[in-house]
């Protein structure tokens, strides 16, 4: 296989590589995207439950804590005939002090009462906004998803046809220069450049004049000494103008 031809391979590839990076970084930020709103709404889907499940349980304790309300107030009342009826001053202490200790649970019980009173309103209020986000979320997600998918679908079809290509260049070229390509590509992102008139095409250096004139033979392919991409000659297709920044 002569170098034009290993160059002509290398070209399409390198084209059919851009092509497949660019479909691929789409296919990751649509998914991305709608991976980010399904995860929003099942947190806030969790969030939501959460909330509904405590102010449930501070409502039950609230609801508990009435009841002992209500039995307290009725043994104040007892506690009170009770004292009404003591015949002595030791009996009378002694009612006094029980009186004084009902009068204080009660009053703790109610204070208890209030300060879950103000966090079923803020539990409250907070599963209000979190509905709210959800509705969103869920009404975004529904609007795109199905174009999303939609998308990815067409992206997923053209990235399955640009990959069979690419599997038909491969076998074209040498093992060690695919390789090499490979190893290249990996790193730098693109793997090949071409000069026209001693610069190159990727990474704008000079190149050294005995280089230039071994790749201008089309003998055999060389590395840029810059960027180290693989390099060879290309010829300025007639009318063609070189790119200002290699200029």
């Amino acid at each position: 296989m002569t170098i034009l031809a290993q160059i002509e391979v290398l070209e399409a590839l390198a084209a059919v590589d851009a092509e497949l990076k660019d479909l691929n970084d789409a296919l990751t930020v649509e998914r991305e995207g709608l991976q980010s709103k399904q995860t929003l709404l099942s947190s806030l889907d969790e969030r939501f439950e959460r909330g509904k499940k405590s102010v449930e349980e501070m409502e039950k304790m609230r609801n508990d804590l009435v009841g002992e309300v209500r039995q307290m107030g009725l043994q104040v009342e007892r506690s009170r005939e009770k004292l009404s009826r003591c015949r002595t001053e030791r009996e009378a202490n002694a009612g006094q002090r029980e009186l004084e200790e009902l009068r204080k649970l009660y009053r703790d019980r109610e204070q208890e009462i209030e300060r879950i009173e103000t966090l079923i309103s803020q539990a409250r209020d907070e599963s209000g906004k979190v509905s709210t986000d959800r509705e969103r979320i869920s009404g975004e997600l529904g609007a795109s998803e199905g174009d999303i998918k939609g998308r990815l679908s067409v992206s997923e079809k053209a990235l399955a046809e640009k990959t069979a290509i690419r599997n038909e260049l491969v076998p074209r070229l040498p093992a060690p220069l695919y390789r090499r390509y490979e190893m290249i590509r990996k790193r730098k992102g693109s793997a090949i450049a071409h000069t026209s008139s001693g610069t190159c095409s990727a990474c704008h250096m000079q190149l050294q004049p005995m280089l230039f004139q071994k790749l201008l033979r089309s003998e055999a392919f060389d590395q840029c000494p810059s960027c180290n991409r693989i390099l060879y000659f290309r010829p300025l297709a007639p009318g063609e103008v070189e790119d200002p920044e290699s200029a």
